[in-house]
């Protein structure tokens, strides 16, 4: 029998989130901006689910997480248990509870949320896998019988992990391949720390490694390994290589001084803090200048928010429309917004402006509204336009085909199989960038259907 619940928990108890780092120390620090629930705010927050008939939380969640029984484990203590049950379902879920938009999905769906409150949901799950792990424990798969197969995955982003995560626990041999010298992609290298610390990344390296998945870092498919070996030497292959064709501004970014593209300023700042050596992403220093960040997506706040932080004069971003109409998390705006970001709504940037030394000295802008035009002094210019498709050549020569956009031609209802049967693609690369929580459900689900075609798992 579980602890007493009261009936009303969630009238008595309103929600509540845990405090943030004090504004002027999140400015310099490149830290996660929580302070994290103690175990009497986990147990209150997850105490106020009502167990609904129909819990639209878990069915607005992707990977479909069993969210009313995990935050009854969790308001009753019981947090190994809940960590256990959200992995059945989910291969990060420390992740997803840092880096997940709940306001757009389960949070957002939860019954409370309108009248109420939502139920805390995102840092509880947090709390519940960081406690189990800090507690010791890690993914029991001696019962698993192995299986004469094995699966290469190219790319340790979350589709890759998640697939990865899969079929281990399956009995099915896997080795990740991937460029950089850590696991995880862009949660290591892209996302920067005041939203999710590289040791959460470490951590979970060292607990697959556990599980028995092996990695093979440092290793560029097509240069350090053919592909035709991979292919040869494993029974299937998942690709799981994200999307790092940037959409251009036509601004001259990465070519004009002053001009960047998000990722390569985003990345270069992750590898300078940790010492990662990846040549292809120097350090882009922004301290002292007047920034302006070009989009209003997810990237477009990592980007103003590390420009903060890195000591800028100045930062503003610049969107087309207005706020309503930003395709980027609630939150994440409201955090830029509280560390000094200014926002330029209905402004389209057209051409940059030099100095007779060449130097950037402005940005300027078309009203979308007026059609008035104006300059932005400015001596950065970061774009953040979004991402495509682009398919390595030596997926080409082996022959996977793709859509005209540049992504993968694959779908669930193809059970993630792409135009070459041995190979299987998910993530990114397959749907354009989304979410990190999507990226990982199509990594289990390809899994889920290698394991079926395998003989591993029953139709």
């Amino acid at each position: 029998m579980g602890e007493h619940r009261p009936l009303f928990e969630f009238v008595d108890q309103p929600r509540e989130e845990p405090e943030k780092i004090a504004i002027e120390v999140r400015q310099h620090e490149f830290a996660e901006i929580y302070q994290g629930f103690k175990q009497p705010g986990i147990k209150e927050q997850s105490s106020r689910c009502i167990s609904c008939g129909n819990p639209y939380c878990q069915w607005k969640c992707p990977v479909h997480n069993y969210i009313p029984d995990w935050l009854q484990l969790a308001a009753e203590g019981k947090y190994i248990e809940a960590a256990e049950l959200s992995h059945q379902t989910n291969s990060l879920p420390e992740v997803c509870g840092r880096v997940c938009p709940q306001d757009r999905l389960c949070e957002q769906a939860c019954t409370l949320n309108s009248d109420f409150g939502a139920v805390t949901i995102g840092q509880v799950e947090k709390f519940i896998t960081d406690s189990a792990l800090a507690q010791g424990w890690r993914p029991d798969l001696s019962h698993v019988p192995q299986q004469d197969f094995s699966v290469a995955i190219i790319g340790a982003g979350p589709a890759g992990l998640a697939c990865a995560d899969v079929l281990i626990r399956q009995g099915i041999a896997v080795t990740v391949f991937d460029r950089y010298p850590e696991i995880g992609g862009l949660l290591t290298f892209g996302i920067p720390e005041f939203k999710l610390e590289k040791q959460v990344m470490a951590l979970r390296r060292q607990v697959f490694e556990g599980m028995g998945i092996k990695f093979r870092l440092n290793c560029t498919v097509g240069v350090d390994i053919d592909f035709a070996t991979i292919e040869q030497q494993f029974d299937r292959v998942f690709l799981g290589l994200g999307t790092y064709n940037a959409v251009a501004g036509e601004l001259g970014e990465g070519e004009q001084a002053g001009v960047y593209r998000a990722l390569d300023f985003l990345i270069g700042n992750t590898c300078q803090l940790h010492n990662y050596a990846v040549p292809d992403y120097p350090y882009i220093d922004l301290s002292g200048q007047d920034v302006v960040v070009l989009g209003g997506g997810d990237t477009a706040m990592d980007c103003v928010r590390t420009a903060i932080r890195q000591g800028a004069k100045s930062v503003r971003c610049v969107y087309r429309k207005d706020q309503a109409a930003m395709p980027g998390s609630r939150k994440e705006f409201n955090h830029a917004i509280e560390e000094g970001v200014e926002f330029v709504w209905h402004h389209q940037a057209l051409t940059t402006v030099l100095d007779n030394a060449g130097q950037l000295r402005a940005l300027t802008c078309e009203n979308t509204q007026t059609k008035a035009h104006s300059e932005l002094p400015c001596d950065a210019i970061i774009v953040a336009y979004g991402f495509r498709g682009q398919l390595p050549d030596w997926a080409e020569k082996a022959s996977v085909s793709t859509h005209d956009n540049g992504l993968v031609a694959t779908s669930e209802q193809q059970n993630y199989q792409t135009s070459n049967p041995k190979i299987y693609a998910g993530g990114d690369m397959v749907r354009g960038a989304d979410l990190v929580v999507t990226a990982i459900a199509e990594g289990r689900h390809a899994a889920q259907a290698i394991a079926r075609d395998l003989g591993v798992l029953a139709e």
